[in-house]
């Protein structure tokens, strides 16, 4: 079984790290929700507070399958200045092993300098990641070589399909995608 990890700190954007979470789970996926720091109850941008079930300090890249990011600018920042995530982040770009970020969280992966050429993000992020290959709305969800982005809370649920479809095969996204009515994911 797959293993992700997403790595939650002050500010996240509830919607997209839930989404995600329960997402990955259906399609099997074992999630890793896990903090940046020792304080496992993290609080998102809009108040709701989750449980981490453990702590990125220690992590390596050899321990899990794909890394995935949720957004919101609190949590992005975070994630960004955090030591912890931004080495994982590397470790897992140089092994070729899968990375995900949405809305804000590309912003994260520039700062690792593991963004590829082309990428979305939630408008206006494109503005603070400064660089090429911005595709905007084009796109629910981008996957270039080990980097999957997408747009924001509005594409969580797209963003854990084709994290599911990635990790899980055809067969297992079609069954969650069917399961949970999304049917307007591409």
């Amino acid at each position: 079984m797959p293993k992700v990890l997403v790595p939650l700190a002050t500010g996240f954007e509830e919607i997209e790290a839930v989404s995600m979470i329960d997402i990955m789970r259906r399609g099997g996926i074992e999630v890793l929700v896990w903090a940046i720091n020792y304080n496992m109850e993290v609080v998102g941008a809009n108040g709701i507070t989750l449980k981490a079930e453990g702590v990125v300090d220690g992590m390596s890249a050899d321990d899990i399958d794909m890394i995935a990011l949720p957004g919101g600018w609190g949590g992005t920042y975070a994630l960004a200045e955090d030591e912890n995530v931004q080495k994982l982040l590397k470790a897992m770009d140089a092994k070729g092993k899968d990375i995900g970020a949405i809305c804000a969280a590309p912003f994260a992966l520039k700062t690792a300098g593991v963004l590829k050429e082309t990428y979305t993000c939630y408008p206006s992020v494109e503005d603070e990641i400064k660089q090429e290959g911005y595709l905007g709305d084009t796109f629910q969800v981008v996957q270039t070589d080990n980097v999957m982005t997408s747009r924001g809370p509005g594409t969580a649920i797209c963003f854990g399909l084709a994290i599911v479809k990635r990790l899980m095969g055809e067969e297992k996204y079609n069954a969650v995608k069917e399961g949970t009515l999304s049917l307007h994911c591409e």
